[in-house]
């Protein structure tokens, strides 16, 4: 299986190229260093999700355009056979479910929080929706200065244009399943 930063370096490379741009461009569009970028491109660096992030918005495609594979008619998806982004020494992961796919406009992860862990994300951008489903343990979520409480068993939705950060408070590693939707599809891919 191919290391998910040298997808990312192929894919993020072939849109730079597709799109005619240069470093410096891609640089000034994305707010990453022309020098990450290169990195980035060549496999030689394991970017941030932060980093990322900043990435895809500046560019306008979804997150998991950087790391898909071709497209199949079935996909079976197991946490063991996905390499997760990871974030928090570890203490935050996520795993790409399905990636983004222009007939769908969504992309899906399986996201692991240790407990006492916290992660911030970066706004997506306008028109993009998040939709969280709580498996095990008690998501903490806070959204515009505001705190929500989502149990096992539960789902929260929010637009994503905002900064929003997940919690864990429990003793108990927290799992939940989160679709992302991109209402505006002809800026992604």
């Amino acid at each position: 299986m191919e290391q998910i930063h040298k997808k990312v370096g192929k894919n993020l490379l072939a849109i730079r190229k597709s799109r005619g741009l240069s470093l410096d461009n891609m640089a000034e569009m994305t707010g990453v260093s022309k020098a990450m970028l290169g990195q980035i491109e060549r496999g030689d660096s394991n970017p941030t999700i932060s980093v990322l992030w900043r990435i895809v918005n500046g560019l306008g495609i979804s997150f998991t355009t950087l790391i898909e594979d071709v497209e199949s008619e079935v996909t079976v998806a197991t946490p063991e056979n996905l390499e997760p982004f990871s974030e928090e020494d570890g203490a935050y992961r996520a795993y790409p479910m399905f990636p983004y796919r222009l007939r769908t406009k969504l992309e899906s992860y399986m996201v692991t929080i240790e407990p006492g862990c916290e992660h911030g994300s970066e706004p997506h951008n306008d028109g993009v929706e998040e939709y969280i489903f709580v498996h095990k343990g008690v998501l903490e979520l806070t959204y515009d200065e505001e705190s929500y409480v989502v149990p096992a068993g539960s789902a929260v939705h929010f637009p994503a244009n905002r900064p929003h950060w997940y919690r864990n408070t429990g003793s108990e590693a927290l799992h939940f399943f989160t679709v992302i939707f991109y209402a505006d599809a002809a800026a992604r891919g």
